[in-house]
């Protein structure tokens, strides 16, 4: 199995590994006594890349030798990236220059076994450069990718947790074993069926890549304080299935807090919380201050607790789309204090809809079969 040494490391992951963050910035006055690599300057500005912006952001770069500008170019041409996406690929990353031919290589291999085509491939690159010129964890990329394969993960899947959160890939493959396997385990024990565990297994890293980077026990103590809760093992599921990766990142602490609020504030018992929560799982992630602020933003609009009680997705809305939604409202006669608060819950599109309803009924004339018809002639 390849394992990158020292010598084998590219100008940007060498400096990266021997340089600590806190030396990182400190250094740049130094490099700065040194001449740039006027070799590495003209070759980007033939490309069409903004000097001035690497010089502003990423200026040690021009000052490393070697560099293999018009390598990476070249690589990335025979892609299919024009001469704007290599320009503006290079502006967000100019280290991808200091990556030797080989490594980026090797790099473009591994990606394609993941894309559908070079097209989605020069896509990613554009969007996270970073991701892609990434190549000191070679070894450790390709044995994740080999895991992540075996449980017959889509490649669009696997295509975009390297993307989006790389550190996943980078990191020992046993460590997204030992995740993967306790999300297996929560969700056969809850019920799930093992026919549609890849299926959830999707959702879940699709939803948030960056799951696999949440430590096991996160899981397990997150789900044992929902258990204490009173939740049943059916009911613990249908969370699990809403939050989806979420659910990892919710405190045992900060749940209880957000739970004691929205009880008090509700006036409703353990058993009405537990609906209440599984209408409106968000509830979960909400911090005290942010719920208190949408609640009490809602009784100063007027509408009641009892009415936030039957329709607990409103606290999803900030006060200011809640309000702007009720004056919409309002200009064609609805008021919320004495109606129903579906109108105002949902997306933006859901909203809209509902809107459109109500404004058409206000505005459509009453049909009168006896009326005389007018004609264009008249």
């Amino acid at each position: 199995m390849f394992r990158a040494t020292t010598a084998s490391l590219c100008a940007y992951c060498l400096r990266q590994r021997l340089l600590p963050v806190s030396a990182q910035s400190s250094t740049l006055a130094s490099v700065n006594k040194r001449p740039e690599n006027q070799n590495t300057v003209d070759s980007l500005y033939e490309l069409s890349v903004d000097i001035r912006k690497v010089r502003k952001f990423k200026g040690w770069v021009l000052y490393e030798t070697p560099a293999y500008v018009f390598e990476t170019a070249n690589l990335l041409r025979k892609l299919g990236a024009d001469s704007a996406c290599i320009a503006r690929v290079l502006e967000a990353h100019p280290e991808a220059v200091l990556c030797r031919p080989q490594d980026v290589e090797a790099q473009r291999d591994l990606w394609a076994s993941v894309c559908p085509n070079q097209r989605e491939l020069v896509g990613i690159i554009e969007k996270f450069p970073a991701s892609f010129f990434t190549v000191s964890h070679y070894a450790n990329q390709h044995a994740n990718i080999r895991y992540l394969q075996s449980l017959r993960l889509s490649k669009r899947i696997v295509g975009k947790l390297m993307a989006s959160a790389p550190q996943s890939f980078s990191r020992p493959v046993e460590s997204n074993q030992e995740v993967i396997h306790t999300l297996r385990e929560t969700y056969l024990e809850l019920g799930g069926d093992e026919g549609n565990l890849r299926v959830w297994l999707q959702k879940l890293l699709s939803q948030n890549p960056y799951i696999l980077l949440r430590p096991a026990e996160a899981w397990r103590d997150s789900l044992a304080f929902l258990r204490e809760c009173g939740f049943s093992t059916e009911e613990l599921l249908r969370l699990v299935s809403s939050l989806r990766a979420s659910i990892a990142e919710l405190r045992p602490e900060a749940m209880r807090q957000a739970l004691d609020y929205t009880q008090g504030a509700l006036q409703c018992t353990d058993e009405e919380l537990r609906g209440i929560v599984l209408r409106c799982p968000a509830l979960l992630y909400y911090s005290v201050p942010i719920l208190a602020g949408r609640f009490n933003g809602l009784l100063d609009a007027g509408i009641s607790p009892l009415q936030v009680k039957e329709m607990p997705n409103v606290l999803e809305l900030t006060t200011q789309i809640v309000l702007y939604r009720i004056q919409k409202l309002a200009s064609y006669g609805y008021d919320v204090r004495t109606g129903s608060l579906d109108v105002i819950v949902g997306t933006k599109k859901d909203f809209e809809m509902s809107y459109g309803k109500l404004q058409l009924r206000q505005e459509r004339p009453l049909y009168n079969p006896v009326a005389p018809l007018h004609t264009a002639e008249e």
